[in-house]
């Protein structure tokens, strides 16, 4: 393993266990334990498993004008969310083009945005570099906070007696602070599997302890540790997008299909003249759903056909293990994105034959909304 990469606090739980890993976003990262990424991915459709995601970003914002710099830094409508809510929403730069995709959580005193971990460094030049005219307090907390997602609809059966939060009372997309597993966090009803779920932000020293616990605690329930392996097959059978795969600095936020996070009526944002633009005169491509009708392993860079020409190029993709298909996003002309459009996938010189779908492409997840 490269010496180079960082280690999350759960590094050596994970080697423990006999995760294998490997570089991801600057971290040493399990891509799956022994029993492999279907087992884990079938664990969480059926049970619960257990993410590692502490290479995430966390910036806490305070200050009198904490929710102006948020409103301009982000597509979405801050003003709209409550205390104790979090909600989706994007970067852009001034030609609307997607920076990072994050969450914003609102407290009481502060808003956290959480950043993907490959562009933490990137996003944190951009906030403080626009922070300077706002009357606001910004720290880079991510070293000192460790993220545990707990995901699969035994979730909340293994947390209730490990925390004091009433999680009967926190919705989808809400959050409560207290204890978990005896160290003082959030617990957030959020994560990125289709799955009911939580994610968990603990101080980083609390995290070993935290997953130990989680995991005794879940072993009766049939929770299984879970890596980046079944993380990518899980979001990719509902059709969520993943920066640096299908959202980047190359497609709008209106081309990548974020069209319903971007309120151009929310006021002023970084973008947003460049966004209503484009709305007004319509997108030319679109990141699109895509689900094979021949059996097929989809690839990232693998090309998209029409008619004997290619017309796009996968993004993301996978061999569903929940519905035996494979399923991938990719950016089509707009004219060929429309749900139900007859295209193929180059696949080692043969065409696979596939149609656009609208996601999600799994629906029998237990997400609570």
């Amino acid at each position: 393993m490269d010496s180079n990469l960082t280690n999350t606090p759960l590094f050596d739980a994970h080697t423990a266990a006999g995760a294998k890993m490997v570089p991801f976003a600057g971290y040493a990262m399990p891509i799956q334990y022994s029993g492999g990424i279907r087992a884990e991915h079938f664990a969480v459709r059926s049970a619960a498993g257990l993410f590692d995601v502490s290479h995430m970003g966390e910036f806490t914002v305070r200050g009198p004008q904490a929710q102006d710099l948020v409103q301009y830094l982000t597509v979405n409508d801050v003003s709209k969310v409550a205390v104790g809510q979090a909600q989706y929403s994007a970067l852009c730069n001034e030609d609307g083009r997607i920076l990072d995709d994050l969450l914003v959580y609102r407290c009481a005193d502060r808003f956290i945005l959480v950043v993907n971990a490959g562009n933490r460094v990137k996003d944190w030049h951009w906030v403080t570099g626009h922070a300077t005219r706002f009357d606001v307090e910004i720290s880079d907390d991510s070293d000192d906070i460790a993220l545990i997602a707990l995901q699969g609809p035994a979730s909340q059966a293994i947390l209730t007696s490990l925390t004091d939060v009433d999680l009967d009372a926190v919705g989808y997309y809400r959050f409560a602070e207290g204890a978990v597993a005896g160290a003082h966090g959030i617990v957030s009803r959020t994560g990125y599997t289709g799955e009911d779920g939580f994610e968990l932000y603990l101080p980083a020293a609390a995290a070993p302890s935290a997953w130990q616990v989680l995991t005794q605690a879940g072993e009766p329930h049939g929770l299984s540790p879970a890596g980046l392996g079944s993380r990518d097959s899980l979001r990719l059978e509902m059709g969520y997008a993943l920066y640096g795969n299908d959202l980047d600095e190359e497609h709008t936020a209106l081309e990548s299909g974020l069209g319903w996070i971007v309120k151009l009526d929310a006021g002023d944002f970084i973008g947003r003249d460049a966004l209503a633009a484009e709305k007004a005169r319509g997108v030319s491509r679109r990141l699109t759903g895509i689900r094979c009708t021949q059996r097929g392993f989809p690839r990232p860079g693998y090309p998209i056909v029409h008619d004997g020409e290619a017309v796009g190029t996968v993004t993301s993709g996978v061999a569903s293990p929940s519905l035996g298909e494979g399923v991938a996003l990719g950016y089509l002309p707009v004219e060929l994105a429309r749900p139900g459009t007859d295209i193929g996938i180059l696949i080692r010189g043969r065409t696979i034959a596939a149609r656009t779908q609208r996601p999600p492409f799994y629906t029998k997840g237990s997400i609570r909304r």
